[in-house]
């Protein structure tokens, strides 16, 4: 089984398989037209998986995890080049839902 690991280090061996080589991250706008590649191969896989519109027999079925690990790689490379620490984004994000957002839905009764 795979070691867990927190978003920093995750952000950290990231950054070390990168920066092994001399092109260094994407620039910015390549990161994003790389993320919403990304994006589009992960909704496709849901679409085929949920959706109406099935795969054709000719077509390879591929997971939901390696679609979303690929979107994650390219979201860490970009957080990365722009020097975002993920766990503190997330925290800020989480704080906002866990405030603005707290009676926004039906909670469920214990």
């Amino acid at each position: 089984m795979a070691e867990n690991k927190t978003l920093s280090e995750l952000q950290k061996e990231v950054d070390l398989y990168i920066n092994q080589f001399k092109e260094g991250y994407f620039p910015p706008m390549e990161l994003l037209a790389r993320l919403t590649e990304e994006l589009g191969e992960l909704s496709r896989e849901v679409q085929h998986k949920y959706g109406t519109k099935k795969k054709k027999k000719t077509e390879v079925e591929k997971a939901l995890a390696d679609e979303m690990g690929d979107f994650f790689f390219v979201l860490i490379c970009m957080a990365n080049a722009e020097g975002i620490n993920l766990e503190e984004s997330l925290q800020n994000v989480l704080q906002k839902y866990n405030t603005r957002d707290k009676d926004r839905w039906t909670k469920k009764e214990d």
